[in-house]
């Protein structure tokens, strides 16, 4: 799953009365709507898999084991709301985002409840490795990803499995300010929004043929399989996303009925959407969970997955003002709060899974679908639930007090 499910962007609480607008830098509430689901779509993927559901033959099972596009669908939405500001600085001749601000921003996010999980975790279920200061250091680090001789020996320790994720968004947090002023200097020669929009997408499109293009060396005679597992890999989603932002910020500008016209097809995204993840619900993008991708498959999974998250995304990105299908499906304030804790959800899953099968004496592969996820949703849930209330919303108020200065 993806790292910063719960506010890639700017916080709840933000936003002016009554605004709920994708063609600002303000909060979007549906796109917390579109959070909340990709949230519950990881949760139901990772349980599906522990439950050994994903794997059996059959439609369900099919469809159930391609419910990880969710991981892409919240790098595309951090890509959209982190590199928004930016995007409206490149075309409009606004400020840009200050780097320290934006530094400490994503800092104080994403670490201070990540790091209580990994102390939970690491005492919980590696508690014989404990006493390793590397292991504390790569885990706290978020650097995990890129020790080839892990002790662990794939994504993640016991608990901690989903946390390859979010070291891949730290990495894409740390490189945006360099990508936005790439993209700034190949798009300020433009006269207009439009010519700057249309430099800012060229520029995009050259991340996209790159994450292509390490894929293609990742599975060549030099390439390693832990290659999966680092940034250039999923530019693709990231550079959708940013697209994505750099199409918000042109519609400031655009004529009133190329933004309507936009925000009414929302159900032709919708539509390809599904048909793409139909798609990688087929061989074309290989097995299931325990097999090992190639070359083929790989792409194919990159291509459709981008094209599932982007088209689910998009609509709430451009929405106009006013009511509308999508707004009620995804702006709603159940939708909305579920959004707002998703990345207390995302962090805990794993540990919620684990408590679960340790309770119950389960067996990996084992169980039924249905009662494991009810409960694993209930207790990770409530771990969120309490993380939220006594971690992250009084170190955003603490942190949107210290930004404003």
């Amino acid at each position: 799953m993806s790292p910063d499910p719960a506010g890639p962007g700017i916080g709840p609480g933000l936003r002016p009365a009554g605004q709920d607008q994708a063609n600002s830098t303000t909060h979007v509430d549906s796109l917390d709507g579109v959070r909340a689901a990709a949230a519950g779509a990881i949760l139901l993927y990772h349980v599906a898999m522990q439950t050994g559901a994903a794997l059996h033959d059959g439609i369900a099972g099919a469809l159930l084991s391609r419910l990880d596009v969710a991981v892409s669908i919240f790098f595309v939405l951090s890509g959209l709301l982190l590199y928004r500001p930016w995007a409206v600085a490149a075309l409009h001749d606004e400020p840009s985002p200050r780097l320290g601000v934006y530094l400490l921003r994503r800092a104080l996010r994403i670490l201070p409840l990540y790091w209580i999980v990994v102390v939970v975790a690491v005492i919980g279920w590696s508690r014989d490795h404990a006493s390793d200061p590397w292991t504390w250091l790569e885990l706290l680090s978020l650097t995990q990803n890129y020790d080839t001789s892990a002790w662990w020996n794939g994504t993640g320790p016991p608990g901690l499995m989903q946390m390859w994720s979010l070291s891949v968004e730290a990495a894409f947090y740390l490189t945006l300010p360099l990508m936005a002023l790439l993209l700034a200097r190949m798009s300020r020669t433009g006269q207009h929004a439009t010519a700057r929009a249309k430099r800012q997408l060229i520029g995009l499109l050259g991340f996209v043929l790159a994450s292509f293009a390490w894929t293609l060396v990742q599975f060549s005679s030099v390439g390693s399989g832990y290659m999966q597992m680092w940034l250039p890999r999923y530019w693709v989603y990231f550079a959708a996303g940013m697209a994505l932002a750099v199409v918000t910020a042109w519609m400031k500008t655009a004529r009133e009925d190329v933004r309507l016209l936009l925000a009414r097809r929302w159900w032709v995204c919708w539509l390809v959407a599904a048909v793409a993840y139909a798609v990688a619900a087929t061989p074309l993008t290989g097995g299931r969970y325990v097999s090992v991708l190639d070359l083929k498959t790989s792409l194919f999974e990159q291509i459709l997955y981008a094209v599932a998250a982007v088209g689910l995304v998009a609509p709430a990105a451009v929405l106009p003002p006013g009511p509308g299908i999508v707004r009620r499906l995804l702006g709603n304030p159940v939708m909305g709060y579920i959004g707002r804790i998703s990345y207390g959800i995302f962090l805990w899953q794993f540990i919620a899974i684990d408590t679960w099968y340790g309770l119950t004496d389960q067996k990996m592969w084992t169980g039924g679908l249905a009662t494991n996820f009810v409960a694993v949703a209930g207790l990770t849930g409530l771990y969120a639930f309490v993380s939220y209330q006594l971690v992250e919303e009084p170190i955003r108020r603490r942190r949107d007090r210290l930004t404003d200065l």
